[in-house]
């Protein structure tokens, strides 16, 4: 189960590393196509919002790769929980507030994370 968790948390810091770079450096190319029900006309004047929210987004995946640094595994885990949690709120929000498929792509794979770490 150890495995599975370690693979889990990387693959949740991955997503967030593609976001920060979508949405810190690709917002006005490649997001246009990533999300389409977007007015195209609303990227350029969003670049420094999206940027922001990139940055917020790096942040946690910052956090879930420290876990794979800490020695001590109590610690590891109780950083681990926090920022999947900080993960799964964000997909809840956005599921709510943009769209369900966020808590898909964003929420469940944090909640599997957690799920993993309290059954442990």
């Amino acid at each position: 189960m150890d495995i599975l968790l370690k693979i889990i948390i990387g693959l949740v810091a991955l997503l967030h590393l593609y976001f920060l770079w979508l949405e810190m450096f690709a917002w006005t190319t490649l997001g246009p196509k990533i999300f389409r029900a977007f007015d195209k006309s609303l990227f350029r004047p969003t670049k420094a919002m999206a940027a922001n929210q990139g940055l917020y987004n790096g942040f946690l995946a910052a956090g879930l790769i420290w876990t794979f640094f800490i020695k001590d595994e109590i610690w590891s885990q109780n950083i681990a929980v926090f920022f999947l949690l900080c993960v799964l709120i964000a997909g809840l929000y956005g599921a709510f507030s943009v769209s369900k498929r966020i808590f898909y792509v964003q929420g469940l794979p944090a909640l599997i994370g957690l799920l993993l770490i309290f059954l442990k």
